[in-house]
């Protein structure tokens, strides 16, 4: 007869464990191979690599810096588990390869924007920025399809568009895609296309906001008390 931690352990095993898409996990360069990049390229699956994060502070004494690594986004075609996701990237890079396999729980753009040290947390922590444009994406990685918004989401964006529309003189649809091309991340706006997403069942309200613009610049706008709204 079964012993009852038996027992016990294969109902533990039967459970369900918990799957997703969005993993990301570190990677060691002194366990990796030479080719790693190809064969992470040979998974398949989308991926944004670091750059080589060698400039972490160490909390650790006498140490100065924390051990060389990479951050990496993995999205798999079909929800799976982090075991999964681990043995598969140690079966292509060695069992010492890899670490700290999790699901992505924040927003796949903050992620992202952690993959340098440019993200809220991290700018908080004052940790050491790493060059964006040393970011490597592989199997054609494409942030904007993996941003999901809420309906509060979709609303603070709208009423930030709307603001910078007012506040900026955009008279068209024109004039605010170079606006937030430019100034975009200063509005923590996504990129473009994620706008026109969000936009685009609101066409109505722009091009209130367009008109207004476009018949002031053609017939001047009256001063007005920017605190009460009032013109004078």
């Amino acid at each position: 007869m079964a012993s009852k931690n038996t027992i016990e352990q294969v109902e533990e095993n039967k459970q369900v464990k918990p799957k997703g898409r969005f993993f990301t996990f570190l990677l060691y360069p002194e366990s990796l191979p030479e080719d790693w990049e190809l064969q992470l390229e040979m998974l398949g699956a989308p991926m944004a690599i670091s750059p080589i994060h060698d400039k972490d502070k160490s909390r650790v004494e006498g140490q100065e810096f924390k051990k060389a690594h990479y951050h990496v986004i993995y999205v798999a075609a079909n929800p799976v588990t982090t075991h999964s996701v681990r043995m598969k990237i140690q079966r292509m890079l060695g069992k010492e390869s890899i670490a700290k396999v999790q699901f992505v729980k924040q927003s796949m753009e903050n992620m992202y924007l952690y993959l340098t040290h440019e993200s809220k947390d991290a700018i908080a922590k004052n940790k050491q920025k790493y060059d964006k444009k040393d970011i490597k994406e592989l199997n054609n990685f494409d942030l904007d399809r993996y941003i999901t918004l809420d309906v509060e989401d979709k609303d603070d964006m709208l009423n930030d568009v709307c603001d910078m529309i007012d506040e900026h003189g955009l008279a068209n649809i024109r004039e605010l895609r170079r606006f937030v091309k430019l100034h975009g991340a200063q509005y923590n706006l996504p990129s473009m296309k994620i706008v026109n997403s969000v936009l685009r069942s609101h066409t109505g309200l722009l091009r209130l906001y367009f008109d207004a613009v476009y018949q002031e610049r053609r017939y001047g706008r009256r001063d007005f008390d920017k605190e009460t709204g009032e013109i004078k």
